[in-house]
């Protein structure tokens, strides 16, 4: 008998697919098309202390083999978040985890105070925001990284996850894990930008937005490879994920578990699809438990 769950520290996932951050919302438009807490878990939009409207439109751009976005971490605080929001997708029975990010370190520790004592199942803490003009982007620094987690973990002793960016350094990882990381989730998207040929101007008012799609796979399943061959805690793979396949991929490179996020709004029902496939690929092969192939090419 097949057995989908994963372990990630002290957390159970019923299976490795997750919502990826800013392309699932809460899970409520998708809860009209099926029940979200088939899925291992949904990470929340980008959560900050205030209230954001996000940037201005226009917020996606498609790109062959994916997709651009600048949507600006628009969301409604973590106060009307823990109110209004949590209660309704814990009573849906699904698996949260809030995405967090702030401009600076102590906001990071005061948000993650915030949500130690909720229902929240794990914190994501977002340190690679690509369309911001500041803050976010601490996750290319080991120091900058090390010091938020310190900071976070000392708020909260929920299960803490770092977001890192396309960089994704091992030593940057290294300094999370050793500051009480729970996990590694990588890559969030690529910065890169659109220029409106009628115009001549660059297509976002933000200019750079954030690349996501099949067409930064490889590159994220190297990063994932690389991750996982030199750290002791859990990976998650983000980046391009659009299958099965690439599921087994990520999860033969050393991944733990995998976000899904631009294929979504390709097909609204990738996240059960790939579920129920991957529940056939583990029969047809035999594999009872995701540790017979996970990492297996590294060996």
């Amino acid at each position: 008998m097949s057995d989908l769950a994963v372990e990630i520290g002290e957390l159970l996932l019923r299976n490795p697919v997750i919502a990826a951050s800013g392309t699932f919302g809460f899970g409520e438009e998708y809860g009209q098309v099926y029940d979200p807490s088939q899925l291992g878990a949904v990470c929340t939009k980008g959560l900050t202390l205030m209230p954001r409207a996000g940037n201005p439109p226009p917020r996606i751009w498609e790109t062959p083999c994916g997709m651009l976005n600048s949507i600006g971490l628009q969301n409604p605080g973590i106060d009307v978040f823990l109110n209004d929001i949590l209660p309704a997708m814990k009573q849906e029975g699904i698996t949260v985890i809030a995405n967090l990010w702030a401009e600076k370190p102590d906001q990071y520790e005061t948000a993650a105070s915030l949500l130690a004592s909720s229902a929240v199942d794990a914190i994501e803490l977002n340190l690679s925001c690509p369309n911001m003009s500041r803050g976010g982007l601490l996750g290319d620094d080991p120091t900058s990284t090390a010091n938020v987690v310190k900071l976070a973990r000392k708020a909260c002793n929920k299960p803490l996850w770092v977001k890192l960016p396309p960089s994704a350094r091992v030593d940057v990882g290294r300094a999370a894990q050793a500051e009480g990381a729970d996990a590694i989730s990588a890559v969030n998207t690529f910065r890169a930008m659109a220029i409106e040929i009628e115009t001549g101007a660059p297509a976002f008012a933000n200019v750079v937005g954030g690349l996501s799609g099949p067409a930064i796979k490889p590159i994220a399943l190297r990063i994932i490879y690389e991750l996982s061959s030199n750290l002791q805690i859990p990976v998650i793979g983000i980046g391009g994920i659009s299958s099965w396949r690439d599921v087994v991929e990520f999860i033969m490179a050393g991944a733990y578990a995998v976000e899904i996020g631009t294929y979504n709004f390709v097909d609204p029902l990738a996240g059960p699809k790939i579920i129920s496939e991957l529940e056939q690929y583990m029969k047809d092969k035999k594999i009872e438990k995701w540790e017979e192939i996970r990492g297996c090419a590294q060996r």
